[in-house]
């Protein structure tokens, strides 16, 4: 009789599918086996980046390309006078290619490879390239040699990220993280950011478009060259410097991963690489995302995982990365790529329509991502709530650390966009920010890049509007402003302490960046004025943008001081009528009235024998309906507690 499956205990509404369950698991053990053939790791395996591209020989240089299709091989560049015929590639073994070069290639010479398939020829950027630069005169883009003559020296051997801290994002994107409009730098943001989020209390910094990406307006999400560091950003020294200079600070970096689609450029990019549209991606409509306009990669070939798997090891090795989110998972879990589904039963997760090669691939890819580095965290960007995602490969999941509450952001946009304060409903409120999937753990956020980007709007512009640009100094009078800076807090604290047991805030929404992100484009003629941040905002001792960017500080110390997080949550009185909401999350109390006119009073559950509840944090200024400093409030007592409209207060157990 086979073991009980711990996947089913953790949820019994599971047993049904007990059969797909296990046939996941065998599938991803026999996908395994064939890998490996029964020799070595999986890390073993995956050192595509060891064996393909440019390496240094004993008298020169050995450039090895897999193109199964190709006819004929040639590698030129600056280095030969962008000779085309003078080095040919010789053929071997598994549509691999290999050329040996004598004598220096220098470094940052740019290079191209020739592929004739078909009659033809045309021109690629390798595979496996380190560096692909960009032409400022006709705009295409080389690969680029990139093997300095002094290796880079990290400093980082104490710095260890453990698995089971709960894991405070600060979710940035390099290229807009400067004041000016214009491009910004990995060095900028090392010298300019990180000091800022050390300041801000947040223990991990998660970095977007980091791959090579043709399409600056893409965010990164329409990679080209899967080794390459983004050449706009800076080189791959200055990005190494950048975790290395974290790490010293105590600060882990997770990237933004995407191994859900590429980008369809070919001579930029890997589509069409050896001529045929099969080589990596599934061949006719399947291959195309139909709603994202790119290419989608086919997990059922060994060579594609091989890949995949080899630049999930590259980037933990070479770099450093301490984790990765996982970008578009349910566009790769499904067929239909979950657009327009509810996923409203669990027959859903478990039919025709799921991408069995897909889950393996993501199986896979944790695998091996806890052998080459044990600690690494993993994080999921799946909206569809795929049974066992964050539950262990050996207990019957797909082996993530976490998941993102992408319905939490949702639920919070979808909110102020429809409904007066009087009318929220704090019964649904605690429903979306509370409820998922038993023993898998989650990562809350109000929002991300994704609320932020144009067309939408932030939640502080949703709360406040056009009158942020004129009434957010501290001298100025409007209800519309002291409604929005309220709400923001609460908004944030009761996301914060429910929805999950990791924090995630895009770069700036902390104090209530103003207006959208916009990436320059033609449709707004190319213009940086909403691809950058303004912390000067925050650091202005005139405007309300520090009172919100203190609060987000007081709210991360909370974790930071006590273990917030790693602590489960249970509701102690909920109340409709008055608006208020009071819960115990381990240590901690929280009681919030959001009610939008009524001051209200409430009586605390008693503490334990011999302890009392301390205040450590509440959302209201003192400006603002007379609200007490917390150094001010008294411990909790018999007396019902004092809450003005739309304020919140947070106690500790002595």
């Amino acid at each position: 009789m086979k073991n009980r499956l711990k996947l089913l205990e953790i949820d019994p509404l599971l047993t049904p599918f007990e059969g797909d369950i296990r046939l996941r698991d065998e599938r991803y053990r026999g996908v395994k086996k064939q890998l490996l053939g029964g020799r070595g790791t999986l890390s073993d395996f995956a050192n595509g980046s060891l064996y393909y591209g440019f390496h240094p020989s004993e008298d020169g240089w050995v450039y090895r390309e897999w193109a199964p299709h190709a006819e004929a091989v040639h590698l030129f560049g600056d280095f030969n006078g962008w000779d085309r015929e003078s080095h040919p590639c010789r053929k071997l073994e598994n549509g691999n290619w290999e050329l040996r070069v004598k004598g220096p290639i220098p470094h940052q010479s740019e290079v191209k490879v020739q592929i004739t398939a078909d009659g033809t020829f045309f021109d690629r950027i390798p595979l496996y390239a380190r560096r692909a630069v960009q032409d400022p005169l006709t705009f295409g883009f080389n690969g680029q040699i990139w093997w300095p003559d002094k290796p880079f020296v990290w400093t980082d051997g104490d710095f260890v990220r453990h698995r089971d801290t709960p894991p405070l994002i600060y979710e940035c994107h390099v290229g807009m993280a400067g004041e000016e409009p214009k491009v910004s730098s990995f060095r900028e943001f090392t010298e300019t950011v990180l000091p800022r989020v050390r300041r801000l209390g947040y223990n991990t910094v998660q970095l977007m478009a980091v791959m090579e990406h043709p399409y600056y307006a893409s965010f990164g999400y329409q990679i080209s060259n899967f080794f390459a560091v983004s050449s706009r950003l800076g080189t791959p020294e200055d990005l190494k410097e950048l975790i290395n200079t974290a790490h010293g600070m105590g600060i882990a970096v997770f990237l933004d991963l995407v191994h859900s689609h590429a980008a369809k450029n070919t001579a930029e990019g890997i589509a069409a690489f050896d001529g045929t549209e099969y080589q990596f991606f599934h061949a006719g409509p399947q291959g195309d995302h139909p709603a994202w306009n790119t290419k989608l990669f086919d997990y059922g070939k060994p060579q594609v995982l091989h890949f995949l798997l080899s630049n999930l090891k590259y980037w933990l090795t070479e770099y450093h990365f301490d984790g990765f989110r996982f970008d578009g998972v349910t566009s790769m879990l499904y067929h239909d790529h979950g657009l327009g589904e509810s996923f409203d039963s669990y027959q859903k997760y478990f039919s025709m329509n799921t991408d069995v090669e897909a889950v393996t691939y993501l199986q896979l890819a944790n695998d091996l991502i806890r052998e080459v580095s044990p600690n690494a965290v993993t994080i999921a960007e799946d909206m569809s709530g795929m049974p066992g995602m964050c539950v262990p490969i050996a207990d019957g999941g797909i082996g993530f650390d976490y998941r993102l509450s992408m319905g939490v952001p949702d639920f919070w946009i979808k909110t102020l966009k429809s409904q007066r304060d009087e009318d929220w409903d704090l019964g649904k409120m605690w429903f979306e920010l509370t409820t998922r999937r038993p023993q898998e753990k989650n990562i809350g956020y109000c929002e991300s890049h994704d609320q932020a980007m144009v067309g939408d709007k932030t939640l502080i512009f949703w709360l406040a509007d056009a009158e942020m640009y004129w009434h957010m100094d501290l001298n100025s009078h409007s209800d519309v402003i002291e409604r929005a800076v309220a709400l923001h807090k609460m908004i944030r604290l009761v996301t914060f302490s429910l929805a999950g047991e990791g924090y995630l805030n895009f770069m700036g929404n902390e104090f209530g960046h103003p207006e959208w992100i916009d990436m320059p484009r033609e449709g707004n003629g190319n213009s940086y004025q909403y691809a950058r941040r303004q912390w000067s905002l925050a650091d202005s001792p005139f405007l309300r943008y520090q009172h919100l960017q203190a609060f987000d500080m007081a709210m991360i110390d909370l974790q930071n001081s006590g273990n917030l997080l790693g602590a489960p949550s249970n509701l102690q009185k909920l109340s409709h009528n008055r608006k208020l909401l009071v819960y115990r999350r381990g240590d901690y109390l929280f009681a919030l009235n959001f009610h939008p006119v009524n001051d209200c009073k409430t009586k605390l559950p008693p503490p334990e024998k011999g302890r009392v509840w301390l205040p450590v944090l509440h959302t209201a200024e003192t400006r603002f309906g007379g609200w007490m400093e917390s150094g001010d409030i008294p411990p909790a007592g018999p007396d019902p507690l004092f809450l003005p409209r739309r304020s919140g207060v947070v106690y500790k157990l002595s």
